[in-house]
């Protein structure tokens, strides 16, 4: 009979972890963009923003892997840490318009940890300038987790506080901003989620936009130079949800 219950719960285990699933590549050091999937095209005329990712899936993306350097208007850092980072669209002005993508099914970590720095170019209006958004949604729970949305003329729609963009000659940029999200303090561990980002220019191929993203996954992002102010505050809230998740599993072991 003990054998039996042993041999059932080793069974059970061996599923269970089998579909339980992490990010792939969210460093992106393994030098490709294995895991993600990318879509782009090009946007002209007099749009509506926000711009919607899901009208660029299948079309051809411009994303590119970073391996280090200094980003030519801002001076940051390309790569957050590691040695890797990704560059969603670039500072060519031709309309383009770049996206990424990564799901994770039945995620089983306590955090989601992520880092981005968007950078965009002087331009019109809210909706008709070069343009970045990044959205993390609960799938399981048909939820947005994470919505920001951002113009070279201001933000746009909720989400957008805790973020300070410095002007440098005339090219916005948001610093490396380090994303925490406490899955168990959502209750939404074991859920399924995606990440989403877009950046494009300006409907007139006047002006660009583009954003790096690195270390996407479970540990925190290795800092890899002295991130922004905004960066240190978000990231500083990130450390306190961590606390917290840690107490409340010492308290559930207990």
């Amino acid at each position: 009979m003990k054998k039996t219950v042993a041999s059932l719960a080793l069974t059970l285990l061996a599923s269970t972890s089998a579909f339980a699933t992490g990010f792939t590549n969210g460093g992106f050091d393994s030098g490709d963009l294995t895991g993600w999937t990318g879509g782009g095209g090009t946007w002209f005329g007099s749009p509506v923003s926000p711009v919607d990712p899901t009208t660029y899936n299948g079309g051809t993306p411009n994303n590119t892997i970073m391996s280090g350097g200094l980003d030519p208007f801002t001076g940051a850092n390309r790569v957050y840490g590691g040695t890797n980072s990704v560059r969603v669209n670039d500072s060519i002005n031709d309309d383009s318009v770049s996206t990424l993508r990564q799901s994770v099914t039945n995620y089983t970590e306590n955090n989601i940890y992520f880092a981005w720095n968007a950078v965009l170019e002087a331009s019109h209006g809210l909706t008709d300038s070069d343009y970045f958004s990044l959205t993390l949604t609960d799938d399981t729970a048909h939820s947005t987790i994470i919505s920001r949305s951002y113009s070279s003329a201001g933000s746009i729609g909720a989400g957008t506080s805790g973020v300070s963009w410095t002007n440098y000659s005339g090219w916005f940029s948001s610093g490396w901003v380090v994303e925490n999200i406490d899955v168990l303090a959502l209750g939404a561990f074991g859920h399924d989620f995606t990440l989403t980002l877009l950046a494009s220019d300006c409907p007139y191929g006047g002006h660009a936009g583009y954003v790096y993203m690195d270390g996407f996954g479970s540990e925190t992002p290795p800092i890899g130079s002295v991130p922004e102010p905004a960066s240190l505050a978000l990231f500083g809230l990130g450390a306190a949800g961590l606390a917290l998740a840690r107490r409340r599993k010492n308290a559930t072991l207990v």
